[in-house]
């Protein structure tokens, strides 16, 4: 019945995500074996006298390192949507930042921010979240039909 929910008894849960293929933890273990790689070369050389070698090896640990650094954080990235005990529950996570909207679903309006492809506005009581970031935009309103007929249904 629905595309992109997980319905469990009278819940209705979206989960929409960033597709990361490497998780944080994986991550982490990848730059300690290529710190080990880079500098046991970076050693190597400078014991063979190339004292050069090993400062460049730890300028670009150090490069790589603050780059996996930004990947991980934002690695979680996601947002929650989720229809339960008669509210409307929208969770974001964007880079360690967390914020959490309630809306009563007979007072929630769904609709695209502009046209088709921009991001989804839940909105109601004074308050609005935007959602669909990880969704492709030519799917935004499809998932947009399918929060709206799960309201219905409420």
């Amino acid at each position: 019945m629905f595309r992109f929910a997980t319905v469990s008894g009278q819940n209705t849960h979206w989960f929409l995500k960033r597709n990361c293929s490497v998780t944080p933890t994986q991550l982490a273990w990848m730059y300690a074996s290529l710190c080990i790689v880079s500098l046991g070369i970076g050693t190597a050389f400078w014991l063979n006298g190339a004292p050069l070698v090993l400062p460049f090896a730890w300028l670009e640990l150090a490069a790589v390192g603050f780059a996996f650094m930004l990947y991980a954080r934002h690695a979680t990235d996601g947002e929650k949507i989720a229809l339960q005990g008669g509210r409307l529950v929208v969770e974001l996570e964007h880079g360690g930042h967390y914020e959490r909207t309630e809306f009563l679903p007979h007072q929630v309006r769904i609709e695209p921010q502009a046209d088709d492809r921009s991001l989804i506005e839940v909105s109601g009581q004074g308050r609005s979240v935007k959602v669909g970031r990880y969704v492709r935009p030519e799917l935004r309103a499809a998932l947009a039909r399918e929060i709206r007929m799960a309201l219905r249904g409420a």
